[in-house]
């Protein structure tokens, strides 16, 4: 009698509403945490050896929350696989953008895989360096806490 195999562990996300200072007013942002960490810190932890490999200690993991302007958040399809922005326009979702406000500065993005029951992040890139990020997820979360954590 053969045994079934465990069903694989999910992820949990959490959208939390961040605020970036510009100038005179303060950016209202959106970052994402996995399993209760911020990704940006989820982030640092991968770069930081080739970030210091490469002399650029201080970018590892230099991201912020994305900036609302985008009207990111549901009802909006960006982090349900229709990305918008996008960086490398071959589908890749905008996930973390640039701590001076402007995501496309310095962004962290991923391939964002929905299914009827799961959504999953996984080939995560920065927009700036070919750094090896492949410690980085993948990331399997149910859809339906998924989507409860974006608002919808």
């Amino acid at each position: 009698m053969s045994e079934e195999p465990d069903p694989p562990r999910l992820d949990i996300v959490d959208f939390r509403r961040g605020a970036l200072p510009r100038a005179i007013v303060v950016e209202p942002t959106i970052e994402p945490y996995v399993n209760g960490l911020a990704l940006r810190e989820l982030a640092r932890e991968v770069e930081l050896a080739p970030a210091t490999a490469s002399g650029e200690r201080k970018l590892a993991g230099s991201y912020a929350g994305v900036p609302r302007y985008n009207d990111i958040l549901w009802p909006s399809r960006h982090f349900l696989g229709e990305p918008e922005p996008s960086w490398f326009e071959d589908g890749d979702t905008v996930l973390l953008g640039c701590e001076c406000g402007e995501w496309g500065c310095w962004p962290l993005t991923a391939k964002v895989e929905v299914t009827d029951a799961l959504v999953t992040w996984s080939g995560f890139r920065n927009g700036h360096r070919d750094w090896d990020l492949s410690g980085l997820g993948p990331y399997v979360f149910d859809r339906d806490q998924y989507e409860r954590a974006l608002g919808k």
